[in-house]
């Protein structure tokens, strides 16, 4: 396959690329930042990737490369993760999701011919946050500032199926691997200072990376395939039982919580991602037959910390 992706220089798209480059794919990788993209794909390791400049928010000559590509993944947008949330960083979130997609999506309606495939990355954040419901993908979608995000992101993605292209949105849950937000959660354990944060009754939806790498791969190649799949794990935990696995998984005590008003003077309105969380299954993932390597939380801390 020829495979276009944007965000492959991130902490999923970089797993990714390694995986298709090593299984003989050609790569077209969209990226904002060309010289760092050669930085992270050096063309003596990586030879069959083509690192292309382009502007997320923008049409431009850049789209004229999805005309020779099989399928595209668009991975990218603004981490939301990361500081606090001022109408500004809003707004970046925002568009970078909306107007990213819809950039893609209007090069694939332009290319001829066209890839066979847009698979669009969304996040559990569509279904809002809760302690007590359970979602799945015919789940209604939240009404707070991620939701909102999240259902804009979608839509502007649903355009494809107009051009004929199979379309498939994968919602993310929390990915683990070496790096992202376990990277984060890693050093107080360390310095045995580990503990849960907030509550510790919020829900955590996580899936390892390799899991979600390989959920990506099955959806560019199986036509059948096709709508909205939740990328999570299928045992779903609470943060204190995944402080308490991390700590045990690294033979550290998990004792010392992070208050809830120290994460909100940190993230302001970003705090929402660690203090509320939702518990999602991957109804529509398993009946496709999908067969995880990470089932479970400690099975997935185990590997990546060993």
């Amino acid at each position: 396959m020829k495979v276009a992706i944007t965000g492959a220089t991130g902490f999923v798209g970089s797993r990714l690329v390694q995986r298709l480059h090593g299984e003989g794919h050609k790569i077209v990788v969209l990226t904002r930042n060309a010289a760092f993209a050669q930085k992270v794909f050096p063309s003596e390791a990586f030879d069959n990737i083509e690192i292309v400049a382009y502007t997320p928010n923008a049409s431009g000559s850049w789209q004229s490369v999805i005309a020779s590509c099989d399928g595209v993944v668009n991975l990218a947008g603004e981490p939301i993760g990361e500081g606090r949330w001022t109408p500004e960083r809003k707004q970046e979130i925002l568009n970078s999701r909306k107007l990213g997609t819809q950039k893609i999506v209007e090069a694939i309606a332009n290319a001829n011919p066209k890839p066979s495939v847009l698979i669009n990355a969304s996040a559990i954040g569509y279904y809002g946050t809760s302690e007590t419901a359970t979602f799945d993908e015919t789940s209604l979608s939240g009404n707070d500032f991620l939701a909102q995000v999240c259902q804009a992101w979608e839509g502007e993605a649903r355009k494809v199926k107009d051009a004929g292209v199979r379309l498939v949105i994968l919602r993310f849950g929390i990915v683990l691997g070496n790096g992202g937000a376990l990277g984060k959660m890693i050093p107080p354990f360390k310095l045995f200072a580990g503990g849960p944060i907030g509550s510790g009754r919020q829900w955590f939806s996580w899936i390892h990376v390799d899991d979600l790498v390989n959920l990506i791969v099955q959806a560019l190649t199986k036509p059948e395939i096709e709508g909205v799949y939740n990328a999570t794990a299928p045992n779903p935990v609470r943060m204190s039982d995944l402080s308490q696995t991390l700590g045990q998984v690294m033979n550290r005590p998990s004792w010392l919580p992070v208050p809830a008003f120290a994460i909100e003077a940190l993230l302001g309105d970003g705090a929402i991602v660690v203090l509320e969380g939702q518990q999602v299954i991957p109804k529509r993932t398993v009946q496709t037959g999908f067969e995880y390597k990470y089932p479970n939380l400690r099975s997935a801390l185990t590997q990546i910390l060993n």
